[in-house]
């Protein structure tokens, strides 16, 4: 259970890196929404995909849509908190 836990939020923080890395410019995010929006992005992008395989191969298929929906989550984030006048 702690192994899944700590597994997801690397992934997650991974996730959320690449997808700023993809996105122009200077994302004025912290590192903890960095993550929270990689997991998410992560869950998005496997739930889209349906179940794991299970062939012990790397399905970049996932990985790309899991970074495509950490991005769009990265945006949407910044323009709400941009509005609301967040501080970051």
């Amino acid at each position: 259970m702690i192994v899944g836990i700590i597994g997801t939020i690397i992934f997650g923080a991974i996730v959320g890196i690449l997808a700023r890395l993809v996105l122009p410019g200077k994302q004025n995010i912290s590192t903890l929404m960095t993550v929270v929006l990689g997991i998410l992005g992560a869950l998005v992008g496997y739930w889209i995909w349906g179940a794991p395989k299970d062939d012990g191969s790397i399905d970049w298929l996932r990985w790309i849509t899991s970074v495509i929906v950490a991005a769009v989550f990265v945006v949407i984030y910044e323009r709400i908190s941009s509005r609301r006048g967040i501080t970051r």
